[in-house]
């Protein structure tokens, strides 16, 4: 059963395109995220894989996801106008996740964080349900380098092969440069691992530049959010991210889709 609902995220070569629209669940309203179902259309319509939402946005536009697979946020805690941000909890259970129809639910991985023991917990309770439930887990995996130097690859690598260790079907974490070290720490996850996209990019030859050298390592694909929703042609970049993960264009090649 897992095996099925991962099939709606990924692609028949094991590759994915994943637009993460969760933020307003902790930032409130953001530009691009207004009109959610406007959002949903336009993911539909560009050949995306998955969305990755929240509870809300998955129970008010379901009918309009069409063939998008479903990843559920299921942890939180706090708003970013909180005094404390308090801790990270699982605010929703795999039984929510399956009555409403999910292929997937994901939490967060804090490694070196102050959350990071909370964290963790969440995603080995996640893990241990998904068993009963049949429900295929994704850890973000976020982490900080061990002396407050710039990330590297190794420490991506650290905190995707705990997350794994923990149970997770599938890891969304960094990409890191230089291309050989990534590719060095992703022999260390036996799991798909996708790329986050993280702020927004400088340009878009920059994002497809890298997310190009994270496949090229071994990366199975990408999970995007406001370098998608915040972009002047949403649809556009869908399509480049499409053409790049799935049929192997080149960057020039991908960015011909902006102006398809």
């Amino acid at each position: 059963m897992k095996e099925h609902r991962l099939r709606r995220i990924f692609g028949p070569d094991q590759k994915t395109v994943i637009v993460a629209c969760d933020h307003a669940g902790f930032s409130g309203p953001l530009p691009g995220l207004e009109d959610p179902g406007k959002l949903m259309d336009t993911l539909v319509a560009s050949g995306v894989d998955a969305v990755l939402t929240t509870m809300g946005i998955a129970r008010r536009y379901a009918s309009r996801m069409g063939k998008l697979g479903l990843i559920l946020r299921m942890d939180g805690g706090s708003s970013i106008r909180a005094v404390d941000m308090g801790t990270l909890r699982n605010q929703f259970t795999m039984e929510d996740a399956v009555l409403l129809g999910a292929d997937a639910v994901i939490c967060m991985g804090m490694i070196g964080y102050p959350e990071e023991a909370a964290s963790l917990a969440n995603l080995a309770e996640l893990t241990s349900e998904s068993a009963q439930w049949n429900i295929p887990v994704v850890a973000e995996m976020l982490v900080k380098s061990k002396d407050g130097s710039p990330l590297k690859a190794e420490d991506i690598g650290f905190g995707m092969r705990i997350g794994v260790e923990l149970g997770a079907d599938l890891i969304k974490a960094s990409y890191v440069g230089p291309a050989g070290e990534y590719r060095e720490a992703l022999k260390s996850c036996y799991r798909p691992v996708v790329v986050l996209g993280g702020e927004k990019a400088k340009s878009e030859a920059s994002l497809l530049e890298s997310i190009a050298e994270a496949l090229d390592s071994g990366a199975n694909g990408v999970a995007i959010g406001r370098n998608v929703w915040q972009h002047s042609n949403p649809a556009g970049i869908c399509r480049a991210l499409v053409a790049l993960v799935h049929h192997g264009a080149s960057i020039s090649q991908a960015l011909q889709e902006l102006n398809a």
